[in-house]
């Protein structure tokens, strides 16, 4: 379990195919050398295992679903990703609680700046917005993000100087893929509400 809120940017520093997977290598001194083999951690969102790791960097394996179900199998050397360690029962939850496992990949569509805010667009299936509320919550690429509007196949949400220096979303140009989480509970009372008869 997480809050949504990022720790650090890792940088990838090697994607090497194993089998129908990968082993997926960052680099990330300021949180690599407290991580432990078994540890979870948030990458883009989705909560990965840690293999192996030393001061630097530290490793995960990807099977075939992760790198169907999210954007980590478009991952090149040199890309940057958030980053977030596993929620201790005894820490604040600043965001909101995100579980890590990606519904849908959505991408960029529009960016509006303002200053030094910036009001984003995101293009999503629609079973993803069915399940959104404005003024609700949603993770995109991890990063929990209070929704403004929400549209059949889109919805936005303002960033803030902070979020814009400290996460991927500050660069991330339109089209790109970011991975998304919609909230727990909206989850199982949209899958509930499809069930009726």
């Amino acid at each position: 379990m997480f809050t949504g809120l990022v720790e650090s940017l890792g940088t990838v520093s090697a994607v090497v195919g194993e089998g129908p997977g990968c082993r997926l290598t960052l680099t990330a001194p300021e949180i690599a050398s407290e991580l432990v083999l078994g540890e979870s951690v948030a990458v883009n969102g989705a909560c990965l295992t840690v293999v192996a790791s030393d001061a630097d960097a530290f490793a995960f394996q990807l099977g075939p679903e992760t790198l169907q179900r999210t954007n980590l199998g478009q991952l090149c050397r040199g890309d940057r990703v958030n980053l977030e360690r596993s929620l201790r029962l005894s820490d604040r939850l600043g965001g909101h609680l995100v579980q890590g496992h990606i519904d849908g990949v959505g991408c960029v569509a529009e960016r509006h700046v303002e200053g030094d805010w910036v009001t984003v667009w995101f293009r999503c299936a629609q079973n993803l917005t069915e399940q959104m509320a404005p003024k609700g919550s949603v993770a995109v690429d991890g990063v929990s993000l209070t929704l403004v509007e929400v549209e059949t196949d889109r919805f936005s949400v303002a960033l803030i100087p902070h979020t814009l220096s400290h996460t991927t979303l500050g660069f991330k140009e339109e089209g790109a893929a970011v991975n998304l989480e919609t909230d727990m509970l909206a989850k199982y009372v949209w899958r509930m509400l499809h069930l009726q008869p």
